[in-house]
């Protein structure tokens, strides 16, 4: 199938920003999402060519397709697209403040005495 450039280019910045795609296997959609308001048909293609690739990982469920960048898919992108090292998808960047965040919970081996078991009479 002949994709335009453009339109190949807007779908391979998409996953290279998210290192996720998600189609819905629906070959006459008009538009694939907001984000991408392309063809649903010319998403499913292209991401059908990188997974017989080995450049994303394939998941269907429910009439869905889940597509995971790999490590080569990254490389790849990073070719064709001309990007430096430093930038990656955003699966890859670590949530900053995320485990400085408390649960409330006591940690384990921590018990109170309102804790169950905390006190034996």
């Amino acid at each position: 199938m002949f994709i335009v450039k453009k339109n190949r280019i807007t779908v391979y910045s998409y996953l290279f920003k998210e290192g996720v795609l998600v189609v819905k296997k629906d070959k006459y959609g008009e538009k694939h999402s907001d984000d991408l308001a392309l063809p649903n048909l010319e998403v499913m293609m292209l991401m059908k060519s990188f997974a017989s690739k080995g450049y994303v990982k394939e998941v269907f469920n429910w009439q869905w397709y889940y597509y995971y960048l790999t490590n080569e898919g990254i490389e790849y992108l990073r070719e064709y697209l001309a990007l430096p090292a430093d930038i990656v998808p955003a699966t890859l960047k670590k949530a900053a403040g995320a485990a400085a965040v408390p649960s409330g919970r006591p940690e384990r081996g921590e018990k109170g005495k309102n804790a169950p078991g905390g006190e034996f009479k």
